[in-house]
């Protein structure tokens, strides 16, 4: 499964619009996360494009018990 990072914790703060507007660093890091999403969301589309498709599931799932 793909993970798009950022460069910290993806979130603002503030209590209304106007608050969360004088987060630059969240804003800041909500930029980034929106540019590196969009980068895989292209690169899992030229992928497909190209014949490149997600791997199969071909092993029956094992769930494990950790009490006993």
């Amino acid at each position: 499964m793909p993970v798009v990072s950022s460069q910290y914790w993806n979130n603002v703060h503030g209590y209304t619009p106007e608050d969360v507007q004088k987060d630059l660093e969240g804003l800041q890091i909500m930029r980034t996360l929106a540019r590196n999403m969009a980068w895989l969301l292209k690169c899992i589309e030229l992928g497909k494009q190209n014949g490149l498709l997600r791997p199969e599931n071909v092993e029956e799932r094992i769930r494990t018990n950790f009490i006993n």
